[in-house]
């Protein structure tokens, strides 16, 4: 009787201009039998951003952890224009 646990990717979306959204199915098998399954959803963006007073600094965000998947969007979705366009977003919020 073998038991294993494998972790998916069955769901990667890019979603508005710069969101990507990751499924992760973690999958418990016996003798190669689904015997539990669980999902979780994360969400990804280029950079993480903060201000200190006047200041704003942009954090490119590590995706190195990713599924090589995952990774290639990111690096695909995440063009010098979206970045661009992510940064002028972040410093319009209101803090």
């Amino acid at each position: 009787m073998a038991i294993t646990k494998t972790i998916e990717v069955p769901k990667i979306e890019v979603v508005g201009t710069w969101n990507i959204q990751v499924a992760t199915d973690t999958v418990i098998k016996e003798d190669d039998v689904v015997i539990g399954k669980s999902r979780h959803r994360h969400v990804l963006q280029p950079f993480s951003s903060g201000v200190d007073g006047d200041t704003w600094t942009h954090t490119d965000t590590d995706i190195s952890a990713e599924d090589a998947s995952v990774q290639a969007i990111a690096n695909a979705a995440w063009t010098d224009t979206v970045k661009a366009a992510y940064k002028t977003w972040a410093e319009a919020q209101e803090v």
